[in-house]
């Protein structure tokens, strides 16, 4: 076979896949960056610190406020990360069907492994609850020295899933969510992390 005509025919077939589900591809991408964008845009901290300078005793304004930013800057991380992992989850599914994949079978079949997966899951599950109500509660905040599941550090962050501390030795440590069943908050004002 001649090669000219191997490259001319791959030529022709991958613009024509390009002209149609190539651009609907980069539509998709192009939207999911926009929309991660904006969501990040949106939840900056220092368009919402600014509602702290409403807190009437201005005698605690600083303690009070301090509480309020640590807060506000561990549930604004969490948040955009929820939301940034929604957005590129959704943008990857909706371009699965343009590479060739039918999402009705896999759908119907994670139907099915729905049960074994939710079990598996039920762990995972655990998490995300536990870190909605650490972040809702305030339990602790970025930048706290804690010692939760028997483990002491300082706070480096708090998702839905996990807890990230920096141990006094430079280590870092790791704790799911579901392990925290106590927490100790040491006295004493820690800077906030950046």
């Amino acid at each position: 076979m001649d090669p000219s005509l191997i490259v001319t025919t791959a030529y022709g077939t991958l613009s024509t896949w390009f002209l149609s589900h190539g651009v609907r591809v980069l539509s998709i991408i192009l939207f999911a960056a926009v929309a991660d964008m904006l969501v990040r845009a949106s939840l900056l901290r220092k368009r919402l610190l600014p509602v702290l300078d409403n807190i009437p005793q201005p005698k605690y304004k600083n303690i009070i406020g301090e509480a309020h930013k640590k807060r506000i800057r561990t549930v604004v991380k969490a948040l955009k990360d929820a939301l940034s992992a929604l957005i590129w989850g959704v943008a990857v599914v909706t371009a699965l069907p343009e590479f060739g994949f039918n999402l009705a079978p896999i759908l119907a079949g994670l139907g099915l492994a729905g049960l074994a997966v939710g079990m598996a899951a039920k762990d995972l599950l655990t998490d995300f609850i536990s870190g909605l109500f650490i972040i809702i509660e305030g339990e602790y905040n970025i930048g706290d020295k804690v010692k939760i599941a028997g483990v002491t550090g300082k706070v480096a962050a708090i998702s839905l899933r996990r807890t990230v501390l920096e141990g006094s030795n430079g280590s870092v440590l790791i704790v799911p969510n579901r392990e925290i069943k106590l927490i100790k908050r040491f006295a004493g004002r820690n800077k906030p992390a950046a």
